[in-house]
């Protein structure tokens, strides 16, 4: 029978054995040795199902095809417009992937997205040139209006989002601020009182700082209770369950 050696959410260190026996699998961040399960990087433990996975400390973006980035029109060209992605690798949008509406040959692209504009994009392919095919076709991805940009290192952002969105789904509902997410580090925020985007923004910082401490959500719970005197509620417990 299997056992797992380490809790959610504690910080490991290479070669140290997470689980022993069969039942549970090898994930990311993690390798098989015998019926041993050990980590392969340092980094915060995560149990998803039988998977034993790690979520790294630190480190730059690794962009992977199906990421929901959000980046920054850096150029624009003949066929499409090239992007930064806060990463080494630079983002291209295609003119059939830019938009769904038609665009005639020979069109002023500066009328659909114009240099400094910031985009929500879904990654189409990763080549080894360090080259991102970034698409805007899809539920959400869009322009991103007025707002401001967050950067936070990319391993922390899902502490950021937290189990099924539960950590941005608290800061929303405590500032009433619009988010978005992205997974390269880059988060947008949109809110009509500059206190409670200010708040929002302390917040994640917060959650940054504390990515490695379990029982975080209850910690930003009462942070948030505190600063607004409302009472928070998280996802999926809106039944007080």
């Amino acid at each position: 029978m299997g056992n797992i050696l380490v809790k959610e959410k504690q910080i490991v260190v290479p070669g140290e054995i997470l689980a022993k026996g069969m039942d549970y699998l090898p994930g990311i961040g993690t390798y098989r040795e015998g019926e041993n399960i050990h980590a392969a990087r340092v980094g915060l433990t995560y149990i998803d199902g039988r998977a034993l996975k790690l979520i790294p400390l630190a480190g730059k973006y690794q962009p992977k095809k199906g990421d929901t980035i959000i980046a920054k029109v850096k150029d624009i060209m003949f066929s499409g417009w090239s992007c930064t992605t806060n990463s080494a690798y630079q983002a291209m949008m295609n003119v059939k992937d830019a938009t769904s509406e038609f665009i005639p040959r020979g069109a002023d692209l500066s009328q659909i997205y114009q240099i400094g504009d910031y985009v929500v994009g879904k990654i189409v392919t990763v080549t080894s040139q360090k080259l991102i095919d970034l698409s805007m076709k899809g539920p959400g991805l869009r322009r991103l209006h007025g707002g401001r940009i967050v950067y936070v290192t990319p391993s922390k952002v899902p502490r950021i989002i937290g189990k099924k969105g539960s950590m941005v789904s608290m800061i929303k509902q405590a500032t009433g601020c619009k988010i978005i997410v992205g997974q390269n580090g880059m988060i947008w925020l949109s809110g009509e009182e500059p206190k409670n985007v200010l708040l929002a923004v302390k917040t994640i910082e917060m959650i940054e700082s504390k990515a490695h401490i379990s029982g975080l959500t209850d910690i930003i719970k009462q942070w948030l209770e505190k600063e607004t005197g409302q009472k928070i509620i998280p996802k999926g417990d809106e039944n007080g369950l």
